[in-house]
């Protein structure tokens, strides 16, 4: 037999070459069959059979892909296999080499959530842009989630232990089954419309794919995309991840986790807020008196340089027992805010609303207003008295006499400075004198002297 123009393969070169096409023809797919045959030797590796109804094939799934398979399998499970078809070159096996395994369902379900996870995507429904802030400190929180459930006792628990005053309002779901998906869209709509609540948890506890898919649904999430309220997305453990989620303006992993998040400010950090405030006030008061006091202090020494007579002494002991009596009403203004800050510390403690807290702050603002209003009037007075005092003196001083039309006559001479003349007695003809009025002085010369009789 001629074979110089045949090629001929050997049983080896025959697989590489099918092995090859198959490498080629048919990349990563999946495929859906019951398992039977499985094995699970010592290295770890899975192998079995995927079969149908009219055929089967010859699977082999190594130890770091098995690792993954989040549920216990078995003969005779329906499965869904990810994988690659390929040959055994050395026996010349046809077989699927498997990466990733899912129960049937639940692999209907997650291709399900996928497609609409990438919808929702591309339309921008979970674009950061559109994410909403929290507010710091809500007055009412909203609840959406199942009225018997062990998640809305676990929100419950944990706001009356972070911010006791906040209100909650529940809005009763399904969160399982064919309706839950409409009650919970309904719901989320509702809330937004009432406008009632500050920001809304919708949630519920842990479960299978199948259990959470109520917050898979396209009708929740584009009802939560459109809400004007914030929402927290607070749905099963932290592994389980939801479209809700990816819409939601915020997620956490639990719904008790979601509570501490709803409430970043607790009822200590206001306790703690007002504590801040009330020594904040009483040290802009201290430095207020001691600033008043300085003043007090700075007026008194200049009326001390002005005049040091006997009123003045008057006057200043007057504006000592005035400051000590304006250091008094201080004080006692001062004691009345620290009694109210002290009553709203308490009112806080027990049961304090937010608007509560924020009224006891424009309160010591309106406190704080008129103790710089009565401290400027009792200024103002001090200073009408001062320029009482200053008008008085002025009044006795010898340079106001002049202006009434008097005269100061001085001997000049050697005598310049010395000798005030009172009497005719004072002077001698011949002698210079110098009269002083009120706008200039006049030397003259003493030529005749006349002394008026004495009266008995």
């Amino acid at each position: 037999m001629d074979t110089t123009s045949r090629h001929i393969y050997s049983v080896s070169e025959l697989n590489r070459a099918a092995k090859q096409i198959l490498d080629i023809e048919l990349p990563s797919l999946w495929l859906e069959g019951e398992i039977s045959n499985l094995s699970r030797p010592a290295s770890g590796h899975w192998y079995f059979s995927l079969k149908d109804e009219n055929a089967q094939i010859r699977c082999a799934m190594f130890k770091r892909a098995n690792s993954r398979v989040k549920f216990n399998v078995t003969n005779g499970d329906k499965v869904l296999i990810r994988g690659k078809v390929s040959l055994y070159e050395a026996r010349g096996d046809y077989q699927l080499i498997a990466d990733q395994m899912e129960d049937s369902g639940t692999g209907a379900l997650q291709r399900a959530y996928e497609e609409l996870r990438d919808k929702l995507a591309k339309e921008g429904l979970f674009a950061a842009e559109y994410k909403q802030e929290l507010p710091e400190l809500p007055s009412t929180i909203g609840v959406i989630t199942s009225s018997t459930g062990a998640a809305l006792q676990d929100i419950l628990h944990v706001l009356e232990r972070r911010l006791p005053m906040v209100q909650i309002k529940i809005y009763p779901v399904l969160v399982q089954g064919d309706l839950a998906p409409a009650e919970i869209a309904h719901a989320i709509k509702q809330a937004d419309i009432e406008s009632l609540c500050d920001l809304l948890i919708v949630g519920r506890g842990g479960g299978s794919l199948e259990d959470l898919w109520a917050f898979n649904d396209e009708r929740v999430a584009r009802a939560a995309f459109a809400s004007n309220t914030p929402i927290i997305s607070a749905v099963g453990h932290e592994v389980d991840f939801t479209i809700l989620d990816f819409v939601a303006d915020l997620r956490a992993p639990t719904p008790s986790a979601a509570a501490e998040v709803a409430t970043p400010i607790t009822q200590d950090d206001l306790a703690a807020q007002v504590r801040s405030l009330f020594q904040y006030i009483s040290k802009a008061s201290s430095e207020h008196l001691q600033k008043k006091a300085q003043k007090l202090d700075y007026l008194s020494k200049r009326l001390q340089l002005a005049h040091p007579g006997q009123k003045l002494k008057q006057q200043q002991d007057h504006l000592h027992s005035q400051s000590f009596r304006l250091h008094e009403l201080m004080q006692r203004l001062l004691k009345e805010q620290k009694n109210v800050l002290g009553n709203l510390n308490i009112r806080i403690k027990r049961q304090d609303p937010v608007i509560r807290v924020a009224n006891e702050k424009e309160k010591i603002i309106r406190l704080k207003n008129r103790l710089n209003s009565s401290s400027s009037h009792a200024l103002q007075l001090k200073k009408a008295s001062l320029g009482q005092v200053i008008g008085k003196l002025n009044t006795l001083s010898p340079l106001a006499t002049l202006e009434r039309g008097y005269a100061l006559v001085q001997l000049q001479g050697d005598k310049v400075g010395k000798n005030v003349v009172t009497s005719v007695s004072d002077v001698n003809t011949g002698e210079i004198i110098s009269t002083k009025l009120k706008d200039g002085d006049i030397l003259s010369t003493v030529t005749k002297i006349n002394k008026s009789k004495s009266k008995k």
